[in-house]
């Protein structure tokens, strides 16, 4: 147990060093020097995200009053800006308060005039907090629509597609109501690729693609006749809006850079550490597939790092999330070695799905403690149980929310 828990203990220093390359703050600093204050305007500060809040404080460091600051972040995100009102919505599933925040998020912006300054702080999560449906459609529709998006095993870009034509403030529409007022925006990326559209869903750029894109798409995978109807009356009767002011967006972290740093910590901590993949998408089987392909013989001790978003099938009633599901895959797949290995799956955030985990840690005992435990592992993996079968083995991976989110990381380390 000595062993498992020194490979626990690096694998938690790499989730660590990946989710402190992400700080929100530090990301952000280097750039509030570069934005000059307007004759006789305010800056209207407007974050939206689940590092809203740190992204938030440290802009009002900076920047000079007047100020109008307003912050969208997650529930389960505790921080409080001084100087700022900070709103909190539910995720991944729309809510009520998600909707009251995006008609908070509207009206400030449309204050604002030709004189003035928005500042855009845009972090994943944010599509999902400020819920503003198009006329004609409720927060039900909305949230049902999500709900289908998640269970369907979309990735994010092409569920951001679907949302951003449902929505009055996605896809750029952030935009249409800040004008004639200029906005910068600064974007942490949950995106693997970085597509700026995608990132909550592109409030300050261009949409995806097209209402007919979006239209394909639900029918491609069986969704359309499962939509809400007002949300397909609307889909089938909508045109692409008008052309969008100009923004200027600036990308300034991403899950690229967490793998990086956690190869530099692996390196620094003696480990042969390789980026295996920094796309690790698509089903989550496949990805663990993926994953287990790695799991050989090594000469020296290795640090596999891996960096993505996978999507889940919903096919049963349990509970879990895309991470906790890979880590559960991996631990029921990998061949019994002679050397001491140990896979983390986490959500940088530190949630994963509708769960208070960020993901698993799991070894070669995994499987055992979970039938010593009374519980059928494949019986749960199937009903997407995987909280229940790592909760058993106890190999959760529990993190507070970490006032970020640039995706997912993986870390494979195996020992002689």
């Amino acid at each position: 147990m000595t062993e498992t828990n020194s490979l626990r203990n690096t694998a938690r220093q790499l989730f660590d060093a990946a989710v402190a390359a992400a700080d929100p703050a530090l990301a952000l600093r280097p750039h509030m020097t570069e934005l000059a204050p307007l004759e006789g305007g305010t800056t209207y500060v407007i974050a939206i995200g689940k590092a809203a809040p740190r992204m938030l404080a440290e802009a009002l460091r900076h920047l000079p009053q007047p100020v109008r600051a307003l912050a969208v972040t997650h529930h389960e995100n505790p921080m409080d800006v001084e100087g700022a009102e900070v709103l909190r919505a539910g995720h991944p599933v729309p809510d009520a308060a998600g909707a009251r925040a995006a008609e908070a998020v509207i009206a400030l912006l449309q204050e604002a005039g030709p004189q003035d300054r928005v500042i855009a702080l845009i972090s994943g999560g944010g599509s999902a907090l400020v819920p503003a449906p198009v006329d004609g459609l409720t927060l039900e529709d909305k949230a049902e629509v999500n709900r289908l998006l998640l269970a369907g095993g979309l990735d994010i870009t092409r569920m951001n597609l679907v949302r951003q034509h449902l929505s009055r403030l996605k896809g750029g529409g952030f935009l249409h109501h800040a004008a004639p007022a200029p906005v910068t925006a600064f974007i942490l990326s949950d995106v693997i690729g970085d597509d700026l559209r995608a990132i909550a869903s592109g409030p300050t750029v261009g949409p995806i693609g097209s209402v007919e894109d979006a239209r394909a798409l639900l029918r491609e995978h069986g969704l359309w006749d499962r939509l809400p109807e007002a949300a397909r009356r609307h889909l089938e009767t909508a045109t692409d809006g008008a052309p969008l002011p100009e923004a200027t967006n600036v990308l300034i972290g991403s899950n690229g850079q967490s793998l990086e740093a956690m190869r530099k910590a692996a390196e620094d901590a003696g480990w042969a550490a390789e980026i295996v993949s920094d796309r690790l998408v698509g089903d989550v089987a496949e990805a663990a597939a993926e994953v287990l392909a790695n799991l050989g013989p090594v000469d020296a001790p290795a640090a596999l790092l891996f960096g993505g978003e996978t999507t889940v099938t919903i096919r049963g009633s349990g509970r879990g999330g895309r991470n906790q599901e890979m880590a559960l895959r991996v631990a029921l797949g990998a061949p019994e070695t002679a050397q001491d290995w140990l896979f983390l799956s986490g959500g940088t955030d530190g949630r994963d799905g509708p769960t208070d985990a960020a993901g698993g840690v799991v070894d070669a005992g995994t499987a055992a403690r979970i039938a010593a435990a009374g519980q059928d592992a494949q019986a749960l993996l199937e009903n997407n149980d995987s909280y229940a079968a790592l909760a058993a083995a106890g190999d959760l991976l529990l993190t507070e929310a970490t006032g970020t989110n640039v995706a997912d990381v993986q870390v494979l380390l195996i020992r002689p």
